[in-house]
């Protein structure tokens, strides 16, 4: 299996130096196919990847490690400050990090071609979204909702960019009004919205988020 990819809607290439997680999320598609490329799922570093952004000469946008969470409490620092060190050798490019335990953020030092994005699927994912703003007035912040599993109550985001997505493999599309809702409180936040092809709407929304 090649350690980069270029499906992303939201980003040009995903780019895994690191695979591997233990939340143990159901809906997990990246275990899947980490059990039958590489036998488990692992957290597993490889050193040999960090080479591939330095030989990307277009300036990119590069979802960093989707098979796996790099943030994980049980990644060593030694592996993330690799990548990051990657992020700071290629200005050009802008890696774009997402976790489940964005509350790790604060223990590292980004450049500003890093963007910190948190996922939230549920009320009771919340907290990351202040785990998240910890830090947002140094970097571009966003909010992955995919998949997008329960309604979210109205909160003010502070952050610079949504993403909404549904669950694949098996599909299972959100509640319209759960979406619709996160949409009417981005357009009153002027928060950039982006929506994933995997989600069943009747309007394209492929928004970006204003640099800072």
């Amino acid at each position: 299996m090649s350690d980069v990819k270029d499906t992303i809607g939201w980003a040009d290439k995903s780019w895994n130096p690191v695979i591997g997680c233990k939340h143990g999320c159901s809906y997990c598609y990246a275990r899947k196919i980490a059990n039958r490329f590489y036998g488990s799922f692992e957290p597993r570093f490889f050193p040999e990847r960090l080479k591939k952004p330095y030989s990307w000469k277009k300036p990119t946008k590069i979802f960093v490690v989707d098979m796996g969470d790099l943030f994980g409490d049980w990644v060593p620092k030694e592996w993330i400050k690799a990548v990051i060190k990657v992020a700071e050798d290629n200005p050009r490019h802008t890696f774009q990090f997402l976790t489940k335990n964005p509350r790790r953020y604060v223990h590292f030092k980004f450049p500003k071609n890093c963007w910190l994005g948190a996922t939230i699927n549920t009320e009771k994912d919340k907290k990351r979204l202040f785990d998240l703003m910890r830090k947002y007035h140094t970097n571009t912040t966003f909010v992955s909702f995919e998949p997008l599993l329960g309604e979210i109550s109205k909160m003010l985001i502070e952050t610079h960019w949504v993403i909404i997505g549904a669950q694949t493999n098996p599909n299972v599309q959100p509640k319209k009004e759960w979406v619709q809702n996160i949409i009417n409180e981005c357009r009153y936040t002027h928060i950039p919205v982006f929506l994933k092809d995997n989600l069943k709407w009747n309007e394209k929304i492929k928004e970006f988020p204003r640099l800072i």
